[in-house]
């Protein structure tokens, strides 16, 4: 089974080898020595993306905090390979020196959706991947489970500014599972569900039936289906990738009860914050950090302690559920 699992890897990555392997002088995307054996054996890989440790929180708290989700991947029994873009090259899976750099960097990195890639591999520049551009990284070299903190949604008043997150349509065009605590709760959320419906996105909730809103573990929105285990969880994802339907899994994990921050306090400051947005025209791709940083703010570090917790927690299960999914389908790891 590992020899048949190896060869499988080996046959999707030889389709992009020249440009991946780790030791090509000049690769379009370079992979890590340690992420590209463990695709090569069929081992379990955890895609992790690099907007939070630029543009989450401040250095060093933004490296230990990476650190220790690395750790906890590795805890659980896969391969941490968190996504960048140093000097105009897309690396899978960071190396202590070059977390530190981008740790270092914070957000003169540039924060970097889809539609941002080609700019910044084209002008060298150091890139921190959003879930989009993660996503499409991870799909490229076959990592099929993302972990995440939060998503990007609809943002309120969405109906009249056309302000929907690339994360959504990312999740509606390719293969790649993504663990995450919901959506944001500074963004509009019946109307995020509505328009991963519309992209044809299976959402799943982690041991309840209704969708999380990161800091809180409630939304007062049901999902369509509701799993109960990594192992329900790999069987989702690989009915979905079987079946060839071309789109993400976003399956959302609650927040531990004991993070969880009071959904009355945080409404108030997102309301706050979104008020001050407003006034001062801040808008787009600036707009989500300007929110979550006041509402940090506001709340007295409280909403970022909760992100942390949220992360790590997403981390341990995001890396059980593709160790399930290696279990699985051990011939289809790619």
């Amino acid at each position: 089974m590992a020899s048949s699992s190896s060869a499988a890897a080996a046959k999707r990555l030889s389709n992009i080898s020249n440009h991946i392997c780790p030791t090509d002088s000049n690769p379009l995307v370079k992979v890590s020595a340690e992420v590209f054996q463990a695709l090569s054996s069929g081992l379990p890989v955890v895609a992790l993306e690099s907007t939070i440790i630029s543009h989450g929180m401040p250095y060093p708290q933004n490296l230990e905090t990476a650190k220790e989700v690395e750790a906890i991947v590795r805890e659980s029994g896969a391969v941490p390979a968190t996504i960048a873009i140093l000097d105009g090259i897309p690396c899978i899976g960071l190396n202590s020196e070059q977390l530190e750099r981008l740790a270092r960097l914070g957000k003169s990195a540039q924060k970097t959706a889809r539609r941002d890639i080609a700019y910044v591999v084209a002008t060298k520049r150091n890139g921190a991947t959003t879930v989009s551009a993660t996503m499409f990284f991870a799909a490229m070299v076959g990592i099929p489970v993302f972990v995440t903190g939060g998503t990007g949604g609809v943002h309120r008043h969405g109906e009249h500014t056309m302000d929907i997150s690339s994360d959504l349509t990312e999740l509606g065009r390719t293969p790649v599972a993504v663990v995450s605590a919901g959506v944001k709760s500074i963004l509009d959320i019946p109307r995020t569900l509505e328009y991963l419906e519309t992209q044809g996105v299976c959402v799943a909730a982690y041991k309840t039936n209704e969708f999380p809103s990161f800091f809180t573990q409630t939304s007062g929105c049901k999902v369509p289906c509701q799993v109960d285990s990594p192992e329900e969880c790999a069987r989702l994802i690989d009915a979905n990738r079987k079946l060839n339907l071309g789109n993400g899994v976003l399956i959302a994990v609650p927040i531990p009860k004991e993070h969880s921050a009071s959904g009355s306090l945080m409404e108030s400051a997102i309301q706050q914050a979104l008020t001050e947005a407003r006034e001062k025209n801040i808008t787009g791709n600036a707009e989500t950090p300007f929110l979550l940083a006041r509402v940090n703010e506001i709340t007295g570090g409280a909403s970022l302690a909760s992100n942390i917790a949220l992360v790590k927690n997403n981390a341990a299960i995001g890396a059980k559920i593709s160790v399930a999914l290696a279990n699985l389908t051990p011939n289809n790891i790619v």
